[in-house]
């Protein structure tokens, strides 16, 4: 079976096709909540000509966390591909992956599916750190359950906030700096968002493995998301880097419900 796979986040969709384990392509899109079926059918089947995939998909796999816009998805296919077979991550769907949450219907899907893939992929115990709209850290012990995570707010909207807050300071590109201590406003933003940001990284995941109780050696530390590229250089943790682990999740998910 050839997927689709759709992660439709606040900020941005990520569609890929996958043909098993291979991702024969993929794309990021703006998560418009504007934007009808209708639309999102055209862009769909825009993206999928462009790259031959159009007759070959025939299931599809996705989690949302714009409910609003999971709507228009659902009309979508139903108008547009009702013959793909379709996964929606939501409570009911099977994963295979235990939560072991206060409550376990309110854990964001995209978290539950990068859980699922790093337990898959690497077994437990397990960190995902998702740099998207928001960062976020999710956590499988060596049982290979979810037990939980963190979320702090994203490099993009930490960035645009200090911008708008502060009246001397200024929207800059996300970039590297130079050097940490920088010599003029625009490195000190960007010094602050990327340094700061893999302190942050590091000082959690240390937090998150003291408290499982485990050797860090045996911990297996996974950067994903959009945003990854920034700060995975200067992150000490991370053990791998795996840009499509929400896709390959997706994936899983949907052979088990097929």
């Amino acid at each position: 079976m050839t997927l689709l796979a759709a992660d439709i986040g606040n900020g941005h969709t990520t569609l890929g096709v996958l043909a098993g384990e291979e991702v024969l392509a993929h794309w990021r899109v703006a998560t418009d909540e504007r934007r009808t079926a209708d639309e999102w059918a055209v862009l769909v089947r825009g993206l999928l000509r462009e790259e031959g995939l159009l007759d070959g998909v025939d299931g599809v796999s996705i989690c949302a966390t714009v409910p609003s816009v999971l709507h228009e998805w659902r009309a979508m296919l139903a108008a547009y591909f009702n013959d793909w077979h379709r996964v929606v991550v939501e409570p009911g769907v099977r994963t295979g992956l235990p939560v072991l949450m206060d409550n376990p219907r309110e854990v964001g899907a995209d978290r539950i599916i990068n859980a699922l893939a790093a337990a898959t992929l690497y077994g437990g115990p397990a960190i995902v750190v998702d740099f998207g709209t928001a960062t976020t850290f999710d956590v499988v012990n060596a049982a290979g359950a979810y037990v939980g995570g963190a979320i702090s707010p994203g490099i993009e909207i930490s960035l645009e906030a200090l911008g708008r807050r502060g009246a001397q300071l200024r929207q800059v590109e996300l970039a590297r700096p130079r050097t940490v201590i920088a010599k003029n406003t625009v490195e000190a933003l960007q010094s602050g968002m990327v340094f700061g940001v893999a302190a942050q990284v590091d000082g959690i995941v240390a937090r998150m493995v003291a408290e499982l109780g485990v050797r860090a050696d045996d911990v297996s530390v996974i950067a994903t998301g959009h945003l990854v590229d920034l700060v995975l250089d200067e992150v000490t943790c991370f053990t791998a880097h795996e840009p499509m682990l929400t896709l390959q999740g997706l994936r899983l998910v949907h052979e088990r419900n097929r």
